[in-house]
């Protein structure tokens, strides 16, 4: 099955070498290219691409909107957005990943590890390294608005989940998190996925953030 792939990112020439490099791998295309938040929710509309690589900075409404508006939008619940920036540098990614984005990368992001990232979203997982976990922790404790936003009660959680929820929350794969645990990786994913459909979540990544919000997690912890 091809992976239909939609590029958000306001230089041209940027969208040609994801283009290039993407279409010449025969399980990837390239649906459709947008230079504008707006132009990349409406392709997601009507190409119907399973991943869109979107750019934050762009002109008029930018790529954390227009990531919003496709989460948000129930006919889009297939749509996986995974976010190109500088993202050590770059202060909008924790809402990016609260407006429901899958994942980060970093422009300069090797090419194996972008067409890897690219699947791996498909599939409906999503990319957050440890080192992409450490910049986010970061970013959430500097900003007051965010450490004050309602979240929601982990009541429903078992003790088994609540472990998981600490370890996705410090970047763990679930291979790694069954290795913790000291049980197969099936049940690893089977425990991920429950405390994501238990907390609401789409994927992981908002599950690194409900940690935090919490305070379930801690820095250094």
């Amino acid at each position: 099955m091809t992976i239909r792939v939609l590029l958000a990112d306001d230089q041209a020439l940027v969208r040609a070498s994801f283009r290039m490099i993407i279409d010449s791998e025969p399980d990837l295309e390239v649906v459709g290219e947008a230079a504008t938040g707006d132009e990349a929710v409406g392709l997601a509309r009507s190409t119907r691409a399973d991943v869109v690589l979107m750019d934050i900075r762009m002109p008029e409404t930018d790529g954390l909107a227009a990531t919003r508006a496709i989460s948000a939008d129930e006919d889009l619940a297939g749509v996986r957005v995974l976010i190109l920036t500088t993202f050590e540098a770059d202060e909008y990614v924790f809402q990016a990943l609260r407006a429901g984005a899958s994942g980060f990368l970093g422009k300069g992001v090797e090419l194996s590890d972008l067409l890897d990232a690219i699947r791996l979203v498909a599939r409906g997982e999503s990319l957050l390294s440890p080192r992409a976990t450490k910049a986010l922790i970061a970013q959430y404790l500097t900003t007051p608005d965010l450490t004050n936003a309602p979240a929601p009660e982990l009541t429903s959680l078992t003790e088994r989940e609540r472990q998981v929820l600490v370890l996705v929350a410090a970047g763990l794969s679930n291979d790694a998190i069954a290795e913790q645990l000291h049980v197969s990786p099936w049940t690893a994913k089977t425990h991920v996925n429950r405390t994501m459909t238990k907390l609401g979540v789409r994927d992981r990544a908002q599950l690194v953030v409900i940690a935090y919000q919490t305070g379930f997690a801690q820095p250094g912890a």
